[in-house]
């Protein structure tokens, strides 16, 4: 890797141009292969600067940010990679490839959380199609400009937004139903707009979805987000691309407006922040009173090491940023290639959080984005000879389950909210109507019984993370 970090032009590649890259020789032939697979399934796209000045090619395919980006064969299961493999590479039958990875992509629980099924608002009976609304306070917004990203995550909860599965798809083209749903719900504080990355779009394209959150009838409205990783995968966006002194006055605008104008910023490793121009990117950031905030899943085979995660937040401090979220590996994808027992997930976080100052324990973890709220691991602690997990909501469909303690058995194997059973003998945690259990309201004042929601819809997921 080198410090000049700052390619001229953004320049992706795709399964169909990837060869062209000089480091497509680098690569073995099986590793070469797994990429041309299981990228059917999963999207795939990395840009020169990933490739440049992340990936230490030497270290491949055990490079945390290769592992981040590149498609590896263990992400299907042993029987599926092969059937496609063949239907790939030799018998090359389109219809039977696209009938294969259809069922591969269903099975892979895509929109995990309820999000087609109970997140989407309605008004006059119609869905919202691009827009979710589970927490009362906080609208997320999908623009369809915002679609793509400067490169892949392997984990991304969000992959049926990029891999043609338009049914699935959250997106709009314009905001006049965002705007006018808000106009209406004046409990509504907080806007994520989300992707993709919405900084995959120009300047002036962002600014037709953000400026008219500014208008006055709109005063409810005091924080703007956006979720990317481009902060990672192309801090040039903030930098030296044409646009990125316009990008600066536009966060400017929103704050001079009196708004809070927050990018959620998504991190997955230190090595991210140790470049020169993604510092930089940093700095002008919060230069222009806006604020960034650290978060991302912890990943197996990518940040198991806490050491990262220390030099993560602690890098991020001393630039400006605020240290905000380690969550939970979401139940979608290839989950079983990357995910952590939650017992392991507190471990790694107690560990890091231990080795850093007092200004980035900020950080909020290890986070389940569940079908019910935000799960966090509090710690495990042991009440009359029972092992247990110390539990509570940082965020719930209900607002009254919000700081709510609960407990669960301790259980080793456990990646899920889903995988636990109640503590103390009961029989159902307080949310899902058991002993002790509050009105199961949900956030949008509409009644939602968790404990008839299919198991399907209940399991859940972050990553690109919402983070409302």
């Amino acid at each position: 890797m080198t410090l000049d970090a700052t390619p001229a032009k953004f320049k992706p590649y795709t399964r169909q141009s990837i060869q062209n890259a000089r480091q497509w020789q680098w690569m073995s032939p099986d590793l070469q292969e797994a990429v041309q697979v299981v990228s059917h399934v999963l999207p795939f796209r990395t840009n020169e600067y990933v490739m440049d000045h992340l990936i230490d090619w030497s270290n491949i395919p055990d490079d945390p940010i290769y592992r981040l980006t590149f498609p590896h064969r263990d992400m299907l299961p042993a029987r599926e990679y092969e059937q496609l493999r063949d239907l790939v590479l030799y018998k090359k039958d389109d219809a039977a490839i696209a009938k294969l990875v259809h069922d591969i992509r269903m099975r892979m629980n895509p929109h995990p959380a309820g999000q087609m099924t109970h997140n989407v608002p309605r008004v006059n009976d119609a869905p919202l199609k691009g827009l979710q609304h589970k927490y009362k306070e906080t609208v997320l917004f999908f623009p369809s400009a915002g679609q793509t990203c400067h490169a892949y995550c392997t984990f991304c909860f969000r992959w049926p937004q990029f891999v043609g599965m338009e049914e699935m798809k959250f997106d709009a083209r314009e905001c006049t139903e965002l705007v006018s749903y808000l106009a209406t719900h004046p409990d509504v504080t907080d806007v994520l707009i989300t992707g993709g990355d919405p900084m995959i779009m120009n300047t002036r394209s962002l600014a037709e979805f953000i400026e008219p959150l500014l208008a006055p009838e709109l005063a409810h409205i005091q924080n703007i987000r956006i979720g990317t990783k481009s902060v990672a995968y192309w801090p040039q966006r903030y930098v030296s691309d044409k646009d990125s002194d316009d990008l600066m006055r536009l966060f400017e605008k929103v704050v001079k407006a009196g708004k809070n104008l927050a990018l959620m910023g998504h991190y997955n490793h230190a090595v991210e922040l140790r470049q020169p121009i993604a510092q930089q990117a940093v700095k002008r950031i919060v230069g222009t009173g806006a604020t960034l905030r650290m978060q991302g899943p912890l990943i197996r085979h990518i940040n198991e090491d806490p050491h990262s995660w220390a030099e993560l937040w602690t890098t991020g401090v001393r630039l400006g940023a605020i240290p905000y979220y380690m969550f939970v590996e979401r139940d979608t994808g290839p989950r079983e290639y990357f995910a952590l027992p939650l017992a392991r997930a507190h471990e790694i976080f107690q560990s890091a959080y231990s080795m850093v100052s007092g200004l980035s324990r900020t950080v909020r973890g290890p986070s389940m984005s569940a079908f019910p709220g935000k799960v966090v691991i509090d710690g495990v602690v042991t009440i009359n000879g029972e092992k247990l997990f110390a539990l509570q909501f940082l965020q719930a469909r209900n607002p009254d389950w919000v700081r709510r303690p609960f407990f669960a058995k301790y259980d080793p194997e456990a990646t899920w909210l889903d995988h636990l059973k109640p503590a103390f003998g009961r029989k159902k945690f307080f949310f899902e109507g058991g002993e002790d259990d509050h009105d199961t309201a949900g956030a949008l004042g509409r009644v939602i019984p968790i404990q008839a929601v299919s198991a399907h819809d209940r399991r859940a997921s972050d990553s690109q993370p919402d983070a409302a």
